[in-house]
């Protein structure tokens, strides 16, 4: 596995849309935060309010274009996605993986962008961050802990243990120790992509999950399917982050989340964290998925090892 170099001071960014379309306002506010950031945003089409496609940024060929040229282009440093919402499965077929495995270079995002995650571990062996997307600052300005995750996550600093939140320890739902490359995202993604050349693979590795606004049993549906799959027997461990606006559709007649993890996930037993900051929330940490980590699930830590 590859870590791509860290960014940089007056570092060129692609800012790409590969799933859905931003507004003017959420474009200026990315330009000014990744400007606060000390980089340069280099904006492609997809990110332009110009090109929506219904409730796609782009049309699945400019987009696939932008990631393309992004990657193949010398003088763009990172790519990092402006924000989630859907459709970047829909460009997998058409992305130049020779072409980005050729030219390794940063990209983060996260939610939707967990497609592109698996497709960059598993096609080309790269490391890439699951990390803040900068369309939404101007709604919502990071916190200070979670704006020093993104500078870890852009320039160099994810190595070594992962600091919590403090006052809020991660919960051991079951012990062990564990080790193996960083691998998930958001569970919806990774249902979806069960059936596909771009399948996550989770042997030997720390599977983490995260979901907003899913009903529970629609969440139990989905691990229901990464359990069916041998998803959760061929990982060494499981993390678990939020779990954001999911609930019940009738809360007098169903399962709680911890009800849901305890029928499903321990009967694999792995070691399984759970209650890290990470995902559709704030604070919110960063992982390099694909780097190699260590997790104690009993003394609640989790360190990301040398590459």
């Amino acid at each position: 596995m590859r870590t791509p170099s860290p960014l940089f001071p007056g570092a060129r960014v692609a800012l790409a849309a590969p799933s859905s379309g931003v507004s003017v306002e959420q474009l200026r506010g990315a330009v000014d935060g990744m400007r606060a950031l000390g980089l340069e945003a280099v904006v492609f089409p997809s990110s332009l309010p110009d090109y929506r496609h219904g409730y796609l940024a782009a049309d699945d060929a400019q987009r696939a274009a932008d990631l393309n040229r992004a990657f193949a282009d010398p003088s763009v440093d990172g790519v990092w996605c402006i924000r989630g919402g859907y459709g970047a499965a829909r460009l997998l077929p058409l992305l130049d993986w020779r072409c980005i495995a050729a030219h390794p270079k940063w990209l983060g995002g996260f939610s939707d962008i967990t497609a592109l995650h698996t497709a960059l571990q598993q096609n080309c062996r790269l490391v890439s961050y699951h990390v803040s997307m900068p369309a939404y600052w101007a709604e919502r300005p990071l916190d200070g802990w979670s704006l020093d995750y993104v500078r870890r996550a852009l320039f160099g600093g994810l190595t070594g243990p992962l600091p919590g939140l403090p006052g809020r320890p991660w919960r051991t739902l079951a012990p062990g120790l564990a080790c193996g490359p960083l691998c998930g995202g958001n569970l919806s993604l990774i249902a979806d992509s069960l059936g596909t050349p771009w399948e996550l693979d989770t042997r030997g590795k720390l599977l983490f999950l995260e979901e907003v606004g899913e009903r529970s049993h629609r969440v139990d549906a989905m691990l229901t399917q990464l359990r069916n799959a041998g998803k959760l027997r061929d990982c060494a461990g499981i993390l678990l982050g939020y779990w954001t606006d999911v609930g019940p559709e009738d809360p007098e007649r169903s399962l709680t989340l911890d009800e849901i993890f305890t029928e499903l996930l321990l009967p694999a037993g792995k070691p399984i964290l759970a209650g890290l900051p990470c995902g559709h929330d704030q604070p919110t940490m960063a992982l390099p998925l694909g780097a190699p980590a260590k997790m104690d699930a009993c003394a609640g830590t989790l360190t990301v090892l040398p590459g």
